[in-house]
């Protein structure tokens, strides 16, 4: 159920207050000024547009603004920290009306968006939660944790996990940077651990945290796929060279998956042979066709129509002055304050429900896949 974050609550309540106030009301940052809504400008930070995901968002969000009559700032960082942090600073001394911001380093803005808070800029974190700061206005993304829970889920009903029978399963986290990452391996933990436990999957790599806290040490920097196809070369080269059967692997994104497909094809794994069941998220054009063709088991599909859809509303009704609507009870807390925000449910995509989920829905057409 959603709710709606209007001007005469206060931001940082607790959150147990929301959970308990059905229909609750936070109000935006004092410092925030009015804006005329016809001439506003909105800056947009993503990551990077050498992933498609990414890419995909900046311009599906920068139309919608576009397409509202708002200005935009459009910048992409490259998927550089210190690259992100200026272009935000620039687009504050530009004189922007909002920011909308999608970070590379959850931790490393909070200064920029204290920043933009002071001058009366408010700002929306796109899909991954900027922490550690008071200035940060809304949170707008998918459920994340259940992301990873999805993940999980099949891999233990794909494997109908028994201790008599143990199955090997590699696991890989996410960019030790990313918020979200935690989450997605978080979700998946919660639903691998206790098969780890009574010893019905085991890793032979011995890449297994000993809580879920520890997951960076199986994190890939950056989700660069060949630094995942390395890793996972590495491991197929010291632990499965004897013929050790793989069963599954773990991966929490799209990116990370196709370099570890490509890693099991160097080493001769065959689809229908002894291809492992292997995860992702974010149904990426070349992952959708790598789930058809039988490598990728299955994705988590965030719908980024509906989260731009949902980050150029909240903008629009911050524009306005109107009030912004949120989920209710799922504040995130970023270290400094329980942050209003707005969830969106995943899917899972599989060989049997790709063309349903994202054909049907004119996310692809039959031909951008290849059919």
């Amino acid at each position: 159920m959603n709710h709606t974050v209007g001007r005469r609550a206060v931001l940082a309540a607790p959150l147990f207050v929301s959970l308990l106030l059905s229909g609750c009301v936070a109000e935006r940052p004092t410092t925030s000024r009015k804006i005329d809504p016809s001439n506003a400008t909105v800056g947009v930070s993503m990551p990077t547009k050498y992933l498609e995901r990414w890419s995909r968002d900046g311009g599906n969000l920068d139309r919608l603004l576009k397409e509202a009559g708002f200005s935009t700032s459009l910048q992409y960082a490259d998927n550089k920290p210190d690259m992100q942090f200026s272009q935000i600073q620039n687009m504050i001394n530009q004189g922007v009306d909002v920011l909308v911001i999608a970070p590379i380093d959850g931790t490393m803005l909070a200064p920029v968006v204290d920043l933009a808070a002071e001058k009366g800029i408010p700002t929306v974190a796109y899909d991954r939660l900027i922490e550690a700061t008071e200035g940060i206005g809304y949170y707008v993304s998918f459920d994340n944790r259940t992301v990873g829970s999805y993940q999980g889920q099949y891999l233990v009903d794909t494997l109908e996990p028994d201790p008599q029978k143990p199955k090997n399963v590699e696991l890989f986290g996410g960019s030790p940077d990313d918020p979200n990452a935690a989450q997605f391996f978080g979700g998946a933990w919660d639903v691998l651990a206790e098969h780890f436990e009574s010893g019905a999957f085991t890793s032979p790599s011995g890449k297994v945290p000993a809580s879920p806290e520890g997951w960076k040490q199986i994190g890939i920097l950056g989700w660069d796929s060949a630094q995942a196809q390395s890793e996972m070369q590495t491991r197929l080269n010291s632990f499965y060279a004897d013929g050790t059967e793989l069963h599954a692997v773990l991966s929490p994104n799209d990116s990370l998956a196709l370099g570890i497909a490509q890693a099991l094809d160097a080493r001769g794994y065959k689809v229908g042979d002894n291809w492992p069941l292997l995860t992702g998220q974010d149904a990426d054009k070349a992952n959708v066709m790598s789930i058809i063709a039988g490598k990728q088991s299955m994705t988590v599909f965030k719908d980024t129509r509906k989260l731009g859809e949902r980050a150029f509303t909240m903008v629009d009704q911050i524009i306005k002055g109107a009030d912004v609507e949120v989920s209710e009870g799922k504040e995130y807390n970023n270290g400094k304050k329980d942050v209003p925000t707005y969830l969106l449910d995943p899917a899972v995509v599989t060989k049997d429900t790709y063309k349903e989920i994202l054909v049907d829905s004119e996310y692809y057409t039959e031909a951008d896949l290849g059919l």
